[in-house]
């Protein structure tokens, strides 16, 4: 409010009036004289330097009030702040001891805005004493005034002080108290649990209390801490001299008191859960030890003796292992009563219970010994008894064996079969006899064991009367089969004589049947000289059948076991001997008729087949093909010459016919001949008459030729011309109408021109029809065609040239549609565009455009209406393309409404478009807004004085007021918003996402606002020291005692419950750590930091605290570590008891299963089984280099153990000394497993030696079997030749039974080793004795044939040629 400045501003533009000035002096220069003009200039510029100076010392004047009144200003609201804030420093709110840790931060933050307005009062005095010493005429009234404010000023400070020390001393009693009764609170909880009656029913329970009182020890270990802390804080606050010192000694006392009672009942239950675990871990050793012999008891009292001898054997086996085990389970037992013995001297409370469970332990290892005694024996017995059912069931599968063979129905198909039936029948005579030792052996051993009395005396009494009932029905088995195989031999002689009779039947009966009376001349001649030779050898045939007929006879009459199948074959074969007889007498007179009658059928064909040749060429119509009729015409002159030259042919074969039929020699033919004769003569007249036909037809099918030619080419040109004019091509647009018009008029004329070419047709038809031409249908057919197909072409001419009119309106039409169309498009793309405007400017612009769309296409309306009506002309004269035109109309009325609708629309959304970019932009404005305050408020900036705390604070009160506005203004945008989406506006999600947007961002805004204003005034909060050196220093002093204590365990339980203590006293340290040690260090540092007035005394202290408790430290580790070792050397010995007796158990475990498989019973039945075991056991052998690893392995795991000096091992009944024996055991075992193996492995060796050798007989002999078949079935030369070389063959047959013997007595050398399989050969011995007896047979049957040939040849004289085709 300086009003010499709009002055000094007026004359500080001078420069003006100066060029006035100049101008008047300018002027005045033609008014007055030179002297006129100096004078006057210098009277006005003198005035002006006057005025000038005035202008000055006002302004000074002005300038020196002003600051006074502000320095009163300022002094009055100084003073007025210090009397407010004395209110407050006054007030006595510490005596209420509700919410005094926020009175303290409300003084804090009290002491904090003095501590800020310290400055002001310090520029006030700064502000004094710049006026008083530049001489204000005030300075005294300033000096007053500044006394005045520095004496309020030392008051506030004085009053503030006072207030916060009693807020201190308030505060820490009600925190002294709190903490008090939150321990005594701990401690009468943590005495019910101390003070617990609870035991544990088990070692489980115990071992559950344990670590639940380990627990409850931790836990106090850990809240000692919070005792010693109390007293701590009772000391120092009884030494700062508090108010309350007597309250607070009393309530440590107390504490105190709780404390020691609480240790001793925790000291109390920890000796009672140790006697009570030493109770229940005797407890569950008993229970475990009784558990076992339960266990071992219960596989004692199994009733399974084994059901074989291995089993029995393997039980045997098993019973000296438990055997074993019951030794090591005997040390458990003593040791149990060694337990118990002190448990009773050391716990008189539980000695019943320890004395009742130690006699139940006696007693069941009493009754488990005498179980073992009494199964040891029962399986002695069970091993006679398994003995004698072995032999038992060898004698009974040997008699089930030789029964089978014996009652075996097999029976034999021929006489060799029969034969060696019968010898291998005496053969196993031979077997039974043999095995009348092994029977006599196994009675005298059944009845020694029936003389002792064994257990099993009724079986086995029961199986010896089995094996005698056995033997003796062996017995009469042999008998019968003896007798049915001497009746089957008998038999199969009878079959084999009645098979050759049926066999020499059988081929004459199929030469009867096959050979008819044969359809060639030739072949009946043959037939009857073949029919000859065959009465011959009838004769020579009859002697057999009566001696056959005699040995039947006598089979049924001595009451054969198959007699009704032999007298049913012998009245076959007499049967088929009579039937042969008769057919072949039938068959003589057949004969003779059937020569004359092929002679005249013969010939009769052949005249046939040539009539049907020549009737075939002359039925062909090849004069209908148009191709080459010249040629035709003379081949068929040439035909008809060759059918005159073959009349008297034809004629001489009717007549043999003819006298056929007057002789009677037609064997029954007769009408089939009288029927040929007729057939003849018929073929005959008809092929006369077709060849003259077809020489008439030849002639006209040469004219017509000349006439379709003509039609072809016509009706060609009538094709192409009607394909032409019934296109369905009327043009798809103006042009190709206008082309197909072009077109058409030179198809009219082309069809004007043929009009004479049809009438030259039509006459040279007319003639065909009228000369009678054999084709004049057709030809009448093609010329109606013809003519009427050229009339549907002129019809067709014209109504192609009306449609093609119609089409070239209708394109016309069309193309204006088309232009129309494209014009509509082309605007609905901009009707239709997407751009309403991305601003205010660019959305006004587009409006224009629109307008000028709009009126552009009022103009155009006109035309479109033009186009409308056309089509609606073209539909009302019932145009052919309606439908299309109609389409199309419609399509372009839909077109141009839409376009106006589109118009329409967009003309709206443009609309929209403005309002909704006048919101954008007042929108936009506010988002710059929060903006540009965002960053503000994220500033991490919170001052680094109270005084910048305070500004920083004054500066966000300005921007709340600032934002509380711009919130309203959001708000107004809002309902504008709102406002758009209820109008519908085109922009409704953009608007509602913009809206969304700025709120959150407002919303953001305010939230970080809040954030800022939090971190303003907790930087404003004033930070309290409060040194705790004392209570840190007696707690050390406390613990420094424990970490130096000499007791480190006497076992692994004591060194563990050692080392939960120093884990809980290192929990304790950990936490005093994070609560003590840190909350000291960090006081330091940030008194340090604040530079505190005693910054090197604290850092003095402190160094001095942390050396003390680095020491503590380093003494607990050095503790910890020392237990750890102690703990592993224990934990060792026990990992090492635990591991010797898992390997005892798993070594045991094997020794069992090898020892089992190693005394299984050797006994195969090939090398490839006897070598798979040896492998096996070769195997087994590799695998005893871990066993033999695993058994020094356990040997010094005992060495290790007993270094240790240490009793029996607690897990394990097993001794070092006991898996010696095992090992040893196992040695001898593996040895004669060896022995048993090398033993079998000889057996099979010759096992296979014997194999080998029948196989090489037995392959040898059936390859002379086969060779010896063939030779004797492909004989070849003379008879006598064939003859001579049969009988060597029959001798040499014989000779070789002696190689079948050897195989046979190689056979029974393998039955008697029981070798059932022989894989180096198929054969057996039963099938090389039938082939034997087989080739024996056939060498006789051949023999015997052979003879009756030369017979037969010698008495009726046939030739061998003519006997073979007989045979």
């Amino acid at each position: 409010t300086n009003v010499a400045e709009p002055f000094e501003a007026r004359n500080s533009g001078g420069g003006e009036e100066r060029r006035t000035m100049a101008d008047l002096q300018q002027h005045a220069k033609t008014l007055e004289t030179a002297d006129d003009v100096e004078r006057r200039r210098e009277q006005v510029l003198s005035r002006y330097a006057q005025f000038k100076e005035a202008a000055r010392v006002r302004r000074t004047k002005l300038q020196d009030a002003k600051r006074l009144q502000q320095f009163r200003r300022d002094a009055d609201e100084i003073e007025a702040w210090i009397n407010e804030k004395l209110q407050t420093a006054s007030d006595e709110s510490y005596k209420d001891p509700t919410n005094l840790q926020g009175k303290l931060q409300k003084h804090q933050a009290f002491e904090a805005e003095i501590a800020a307005h310290s400055n002001s009062i310090v520029s006030l005095n700064k502000t004094g004493r710049e006026m008083i010493d530049t001489g204000h005429f005030a300075s005294i009234s300033i000096q007053e005034r500044l006394d005045e404010l520095a004496k309020l000023w030392e008051l506030l400070l004085a009053r503030s002080q006072e207030k916060g020390q009693k807020l201190v001393w308030a505060q820490k009693r009600v925190e002294f108290i709190r903490e008090v009764e939150e321990v005594q609170s701990w401690v009468a909880e943590k005495e019910i649990v101390a003070s617990s009656e609870e035991f544990g029913k088990d070692l489980e329970d115990v071992e559950v209390l344990q670590k639940k009182f380990d627990d409850f020890l931790k836990d106090l270990t850990a809240n000692e801490v919070r005792v010693n802390h109390v007293n701590s804080s009772a000391e120092k606050l009884i030494g700062e001299g508090h108010p309350e010192a007597e309250l607070i000694q009393t309530r440590t006392e107390g504490l105190n008191e709780a404390w020691d009672r609480l240790k001793e009942l925790a000291a109390a239950r920890q000796e009672k859960l140790a006697g009570s675990y030493e109770v229940q871990k005797f407890n569950r050793d008993a229970d475990e030890t009784k558990a076992w012999i339960s266990e071992k008891d219960l596989a004692l009292s199994t009733d399974d003796y084994g059901r074989d001898l291995a089993s029995v054997q393997a039980l045997q086996r098993k019973h000296e292992g438990l055997e074993r085990d019951l030794a090591a389970l005997e040390e458990k037992v003593k040791t149990l009563n060694s337990d118990a013995a002190t448990l009773v001297a050391a716990r008189p409370v539980s000695a019943n219970d320890v004395k009742a469970k130690q006699a139940e332990i006696a007693d069941a290892w009493t009754n488990l010994k005498a179980h073992a005694a009494l199964r040891k024996k029962k399986l002695s017995d069970s091993n006679d008894l398994q003995q004698f059912l072995v032999d038992y069931r060898d004698l009974m599968a040997w008699i089930n064996g030789i029964n089978s063979l014996v009652s075996s129905d097999e029976l034999a198909k021929d006489v060799g079969s029969a034969e060696a039936l019968l010898e291998r029948h005496q053969e196993h005579r031979s077997d039974i006899d043999a095995h009348d030792p092994s029977f006599q052996a196994f009675a005298s051993f059944g009845q020694q064991l029936l003389s002792r009395g064994h257990y099993a005396s009724p079986e086995i009494q029961e199986k010896l009367d089995a094996v005698k009932a056995e033997s003796e029905a062996l017995e009469k088995a042999w008998e019968a089969r003896k007798s049915r195989l001497d009746q089957c031999l008998e038999l199969q002689l009878f079959n084999r004589d009645a098979e050759q009779a049926e066999t020499w039947i059988a081929q004459r009966e199929s030469y009867l049947a096959s050979e008819d009376v044969d359809e060639t001349l030739d072949g009946v001649e043959a037939l009857i000289k073949k029919h000859e030779d065959f009465d011959k050898s009838l004769v020579a045939q009859e002697e057999k059948i009566a001696q056959l007929q005699e040995f039947a006879n006598q089979l049924i009459q001595s009451r054969h076991y198959d007699a009704p199948a032999v007298a049913e074959r012998r009245a076959a074969v007499l049967q088929r001997w009579s039937a042969l007889k008769a057919a072949i007498n039938a068959r003589r007179s057949k004969l003779g008729e059937s020569q004359s009658l092929q002679q005249f059928q013969r010939e009769a064909e052949e005249a046939e087949a040539w009539m049907t040749e020549k009737l075939q060429v002359a039925c062909d119509e090849s004069y209908k093909d148009p191709t080459n009729l010249q040629g035709k015409l003379q081949k068929h002159q040439a035909f008809e010459a060759e059918v005159s030259a073959n009349e008297e042919r034809i004629f001489g074969v009717i007549t043999m016919g003819q006298g056929l039929l007057d002789s009677r020699q037609c064997a029954g033919s007769e009408a089939e001949v009288q029927k040929r004769i007729a057939a003849l003569e018929e073929e005959w007249d008809e092929l006369l008459g077709k060849s003259s036909e077809k020489s008439q037809k030849l002639k006209e099918a040469n004219q017509q030729q000349q006439f379709n030619t003509g039609v072809k080419d016509f009706d060609y040109w009538l094709g192409e011309t009607e394909a032409l004019l019934k296109s369905e091509d009327y043009g798809k647009d103006l042009a190709s109408v206008q082309n197909l018009l072009k077109k058409h008029q030179l198809v009219e004329a082309d069809v004007a021109a043929h009009e004479e070419r049809i009438r030259d047709l039509n006459s040279q038809a007319k003639k065909f029809v009228d000369e009678g031409h054999f084709d004049a249908p057709s030809i009448r057919e093609k010329q109606d065609a013809i003519n009427k197909r050229y009339g549907q072409l002129k019809e067709l001419a014209g109504a192609r040239r009306a449609k093609l009119n119609d089409s070239s309106v209708l394109q016309q039409f069309f193309r204006d549609v088309d232009d129309e169309e494209s014009w509509i498009k082309e605007k609905k793309l901009l009707t239709s565009s997407d751009d309403y405007g991305k601003d205010l400017t660019g959305v006004q612009n587009l409006k224009k455009k629109h307008q000028r769309l709009e009126t552009e296409l009022d103009g155009h309306e006109p035309r479109i209406k033009a186009v409308s009506e056309t089509g609606a002309k073209l539909m009302s004269t019932n145009h052919f393309a309606g439908p299309q035109i109609q389409s199309r109309s419609d399509d372009l009325a839909t077109q141009w409404e839409e376009l106006r609708s589109l118009s329409s629309v967009r003309a709206g959304k443009l609309d929209d478009s403005l309002a909704f970019q006048q919101f954008s932009a007042s929108l936009d404005e506010e988002e710059s807004w929060v903006h540009e305050k965002q960053a503000l408020v994220s500033s991490e900036d919170v001052g680094d004085s109270l005084a910048a705390v305070q500004g920083l604070i004054k500066k966000h009160e300005v921007f709340e007021t600032d934002f509380a506005v711009h919130k309203d203004r959001v708000a107004d945008i809002e309902q504008q918003g709102d406002a758009l989406v209820k109008q519908g506006n085109y922009q409704t999600s953009v608007i509602r996402q913009r809206i969304g947007g700025v709120k959150l961002k407002l919303d953001s805004l305010g939230k970080a606002a809040a954030g800022r204003k939090g971190k303003l005034n907790d930087n404003w909060v004033f930070l309290q020291f409060n040194w705790k050196a004392d209570v840190v220093e007696s707690w050390i002093s406390d613990k420094e005692a424990q970490v130096k204590s000499d007791d480190f365990g006497r076992d692994l339980s004591s060194v563990q419950s050692l080392l939960a203590k120093q884990e809980n006293f290192d929990v304790g340290l950990q936490t005093f750590a994070n609560e003590g040690i840190h909350n000291l260090t960090s006081l330091q540092d940030e008194l340090v930091a604040a530079r505190h007035a005693q910054s090197a005394a604290i850092k003095r202290r402190h160094t001095d605290v942390i050396r003390r408790w680095e020491k503590l430290l380093k003494d607990s580790e050095a503790r910890k570590a020392k237990l750890l070792r102690s703990q592993e050397q224990f934990k060792k010995l026990e990992e090492l008891f635990l591991l010797f007796a898992k390997k005892a158990s798993a070594f045991n475990s094997w020794f069992e299963n090898a020892e089992e498989d190693l005394t299984d019973p050797v006994r195969c039945n090939s090398m490839e089984e006897i070598k798979e075991l040896k492998d096996g056991h070769t195997q087994f052998i590799g695998s005893l280099t871990q066993a033999r690893a695993d058994y020094k392995q356990l040997a010094a795991l005992d060495r290790q153990i007993k270094s240790y000096n240490v009793s029996t091992n607690p897990y394990t009944w097993f001794t070092m000394e006991a898996i010696d024996d095992t090992w040893e055991n196992l040695q001898k075992i593996i040895k004669e497993r060896e022995a048993d193996l090398s033993k079998e492995t000889k057996r099979q060796e010759r096992n296979d030696e014997m194999r080998k050798t029948f196989a090489q007989h037995a392959n040898g002999f059936h390859a002379w079997l086969t060779e010896t078949r063939a030779f004797l079935v492909e004989g070849s030369g003379s008879l006598e030749a064939q003859l001579e070389a049969v009988k060597s063959k029959v001798i040499e047959v014989r000779k070789r039974r002696d190689a079948l013997k050897k195989i046979e007595d190689l056979g029974a050398q393998l039955e008697e080793a029981l070798i059932l399989d022989n894989k180096y050969t198929e054969h057996t011995v039963l099938g090389l004795a039938q082939q034997w007896d087989q080739l024996d047979q056939l060498g006789m049957r051949m023999q015997h044939y052979l003879e009756q040939q030369i017979q037969a040849r010698n008495t009726t004289g046939v030739s061998e040629e003519q006997l073979q085709e007989f045979h």
